[in-house]
């Protein structure tokens, strides 16, 4: 029997990024039912609370499998969860994962993505034996391509119709980040 990962709680100045469990269902509902939340998502609006429990579920199973993990992002004196950060899609062999984020549409403008992504970047850099994060992003998504460039991750690319979300192929922007790009 294999002895269970605990899930590891990071905090910031501002931020808690903990496991989301299914009390957080209505909370995660109500930004992941906003179109403008889930325009470069890659899924379309959460009509239920009980897409949201799936979701968590999933959130649930890629920790379990270890091909991700996924926080949720709470401010230091609330419980509520206003967002979400992690990897999926991680390759152990080869080093590598895939980032993802969303912040509830009232937290926008105030640097929370940021923040809380710098914390997981520097958590999978030190703890998760990574040596490379990837981020896909939309053309139009001005503002994450912002947020990682911040971040230090450069643009490599683009993936012409790269995936088939919504009814409709998408192009991506593919960014990297190397450890030893990366000031620690």
């Amino acid at each position: 029997m294999g002895q269970e990962i605990v899930f590891p709680v990071l905090k910031t100045e501002r931020l808690i990024l903990r496991k989301i469990t299914e009390t957080d269902a209505s909370s995660i509902y109500t930004y992941l039912s906003d179109p403008e939340v889930m325009k470069y998502y890659g899924l379309e609006p959460f009509q239920s609370v009980q897409d949201a429990l799936a979701e968590i579920s999933w959130y649930e199973s890629i920790f379990k499998e270890q091909t991700g993990i996924r926080w949720g992002i709470s401010l230091k004196d609330s419980d509520r969860i206003i967002g979400s950060c992690g990897f999926l899609n991680t390759v152990s062999s080869h080093y590598r994962t895939d980032i993802g984020f969303e912040v509830s549409k009232e937290y926008w403008g105030q640097g929370i993505g940021s923040e809380a992504i710098m914390a997981i970047i520097h958590y999978a850099f030190e703890h998760m034996n990574i040596q490379r994060i990837q981020a896909l992003i939309e053309p139009p998504n001005i503002a994450s391509q912002k947020m990682v460039e911040k971040a230090g991750f450069l643009r490599e690319g683009l993936l012409r119709k790269y995936e088939y979300a919504c009814g409709k192929f998408d192009d991506l922007y593919m960014y990297g980040l190397l450890k030893e790009d990366y000031k620690l």
